[in-house]
């Protein structure tokens, strides 16, 4: 079967790393065209890659010979790119968010629904992680009764340039809004954000670290440390304890070094490492489906509720409250 011919919109750093991604080491799929709003970089990584370069994303997702499309844009761009591979009928991967916001995802979900086909898959990477997996079988089995409560941390070295208090939310434990709903299999109540003490090396006038704190509809009590400025790696942790047993994300496999008197087991300085096999994963089972004529990710709906709840706790860090999270009921369209 004749590979994936791919299109890219948005050349940036995560762009390239998923060009270099799917043209080296993933089968089945490649990058052969890319757009970007600074044409002139565009042609600059098209020349690198050897890749057509577009003058637009439309004109990009609207060739003939594409057959699926990546957004990789910066996020307020992401719904026009998204909406415009859904009128085309091609097969779209979003990088996260879906879209700013709520409602914006919803309008997505509108238009996908009025296509009738589901082609929108979003990149909460972290479903692909084989840890996460491991998570996931072991509380669908039952095997140690049902999850209780969730202690997890997302800890950066530092945090980028630009970082401001919200972007803890919106940008780093979004991811656990998504994996943990989808371990758990089923959705937010609440969500409150609490500030524990600020470190001395956090940006002027941002809040780091924060707490993030979930119920589930069910009742799971969740909580979410951030700590983007803690210096000393790139850790995620995530602990479930259920009625009989306590299940934790297993570490990355690094090897322990005996050197200067001590015992030393590094771990991972940045997501780049932490996670190449769960990307890796994610786009060869991405490629996989499309060819076979579906998509079976995180689904466009599945964006729409990692917005509703990341919205619901900007809400309570800006109010400091605890916000109540209403979703409309979930279209048979994505029911599975």
């Amino acid at each position: 079967m004749a590979d994936l011919r791919i299109g890219i919109v948005g050349t940036g750093m995560i762009g390239r790393t998923h060009i270099e991604r799917i043209n080296t080491k993933l089968q089945g799929g490649r990058v052969v065209a890319c757009a970007d709003a600074n044409i002139d970089f565009c042609k600059s990584v098209a020349e690198k890659y050897g890749l057509k370069a577009y003058e637009t994303g439309e004109a990009m997702i609207n060739a003939g010979d594409i057959d699926a499309i990546i957004v990789t844009t910066i996020d307020p761009f992401h719904e026009e790119y998204v909406t415009a591979a859904i009128h085309a009928g091609k097969y779209v991967f979003c990088e996260k968010p879906l879209a700013p916001t709520p409602e914006a995802c919803k309008r997505i979900v509108s238009e996908e629904i009025k296509g009738g086909k589901q082609l929108v898959q979003v990149g909460f990477m972290r479903r692909y992680d084989p840890g996460y997996r491991q998570l996931k079988k072991y509380i669908d089995s039952g095997k140690y009764g049902q999850p209780l409560m969730l202690h997890c941390a997302h800890r950066n070295y530092t945090a980028d340039r630009g970082w401001k208090t919200s972007s803890s939310v919106e940008n780093s434990m979004i991811h656990e809004i998504d994996v943990l709903r989808w371990l758990l299999g089923e959705n937010y109540k609440t969500a409150e954000v609490v500030f524990p003490k600020t470190t001395c090396n956090a940006q002027d006038g941002v809040r780091d670290p924060q707490i993030m704190i979930l119920t589930t509809e069910s009742g799971v009590r969740i909580d979410v440390e951030s700590f983007v400025n803690c210096h000393y790696g790139y850790d995620v942790h995530c602990e479930v304890v259920c009625e009989e047993g306590c299940l934790n994300l297993p570490e990355p496999a690094n090897a322990m070094i005996r050197t200067n008197d001590a015992r030393v087991t590094p771990i991972c300085h940045d997501w780049s490492e932490r996670f190449p096999e769960a990307y890796n994963t994610e786009f060869q089972e991405w490629i996989n489906a499309c060819k076979e004529g579906h998509v079976d990710g995180p689904s466009a709906w599945d964006g729409y509720a990692g917005q509703l709840a990341a919205a619901a706790a900007s809400k309570a860090r800006d109010t400091q409250t605890v916000v109540e999270i209403h979703y409309d009921e979930m279209p048979t369209f994505y029911k599975k």
